[in-house]
């Protein structure tokens, strides 16, 4: 740690100078444009269907998922979905509140929720459908309509229902299952989706599977030490493994647990390593532009965790100033792309600032 600690004085000295960027009401208009222009875009579309027959094959991305079609891929309509809630929450007087509600309303029906229950029960290879990273933004736009005190949001929320409980039997079907994490920087990643699941549990005071989670958790990673998180990023990550785990340690330790488990955690190239911008070399590219989306993980994440140590830590100040440079390196990115960015990155954005 004070090998850390002379290099976060060494690196202070260049300072960051540019300004923190706020999640207000303009940024949130302007980025509640790209769900709201995707949602109702069925192509193109990848529908990480596993084809059971010729008939099957023939299936549209819409009659396949008549709620979450758009976007480009499932899990991106549902948290396009979870993004307008939140900055419907957030902010209930955007200009384009309308056009939003009227989105919602056509989304959140019963039949259309049933419907997309159903595939997991309709194919035998659904039950692996999205699992566990569209299943964990599932559950966090299912958290986001129970804390809203809000009748729209009673109404969109109970029509979420049969989904939800679909998608909780499955998760507790497979958790006890599970034997090994998955370390990637892409969708597999199992800490993020542990992260998402203990924030609805706790919001829904689902203390079964809470505790689940958390054994869990505690089995993968409690023991780890010397993260080699010097060899992050890979190409086309969207999250640190490293910093998703801390992300998830915090919620897990008691306070001064985890500040002991960090400090073991991470080495000073390490830190280094996860400090420095992602270059991303060509924001056309559909896998490449992911890294623009891993400013905004890596950005939450040390939020988060800089909110637990205390304010002698050498890394505290460190992690909210890097996160704070990472959010205002990406934010206008998201414009200068193509679809490839357009469908996913304002969401990750607008979590990232709300945090």
């Amino acid at each position: 740690m004070k090998k850390i600690l002379l290099f976060l004085l060494m690196l202070s000295s260049f300072g960051f100078a540019q300004t923190v960027p706020k999640l207000d009401k303009e940024i949130a208009e302007k980025l509640s444009v790209l769900p709201l222009r995707c949602m109702d875009k069925e192509y193109p579309n990848k529908t990480a269907h596993s084809i059971n027959s010729v008939a099957d094959a023939k299936l549209t991305p819409a009659e396949l998922h008549p709620a979450f079609y758009g976007c480009f891929d499932w899990h991106s309509s549902v948290h396009g979905h979870w993004m307008l809630v939140h900055l419907l929450r957030t902010y209930p007087n955007l200009k384009n509140k309308e056009e939003i509600i009227a989105k919602l309303n056509k989304t959140f029906t019963l039949q259309n929720m049933q419907a997309e229950a159903d595939y997991f029960q309709k194919y035998e290879l659904a039950k692996i459908f999205e699992r566990t990273y569209g299943w964990a933004w599932l559950l966090k736009l299912d958290q986001e309509l129970v804390e809203w005190d809000n009748p729209m949001a009673k109404k969109w929320h109970a029509a979420l229902q049969p989904l939800t409980k679909q998608i909780l039997e499955l998760w507790k079907a497979y958790l006890p299952k599970q034997t090994y994490p998955n370390r990637t920087g892409v969708h597999g990643n199992t800490a993020f989706a542990l992260v998402f699941a203990i924030d609805w549990a706790r919001a829904v005071n689902d203390k079964f599977f809470e505790i689940q989670l958390m054994d869990k958790a505690k089995n993968f990673y409690l023991d780890n030490q010397k993260t080699p998180a010097y060899m992050e990023p890979d190409g086309a990550d969207f999250f640190s493994p490293s910093l998703e785990i801390a992300d998830l340690m915090r919620r897990v330790l008691a306070k001064d647990d985890f500040i002991k488990w960090f400090d073991n955690f991470y080495e000073e190239r390490s830190i280094k390593r996860i400090s420095e911008m992602p270059i991303v070399s060509d924001l056309s590219d559909y896998q490449t532009v992911h890294l623009v989306g891993l400013s905004f993980t890596r950005a939450w994440c040390m939020k988060g965790v800089a909110a637990q140590l205390p304010k002698s830590h050498p890394l505290k100040k460190h992690f909210e100033d890097t996160a704070n440079h990472f959010l205002a390196n990406a934010l206008p990115l998201i414009f200068k792309g193509n679809y490839g960015g357009d469908h996913w990155l304002a969401s990750f954005a607008v979590y990232a600032l709300a945090k």
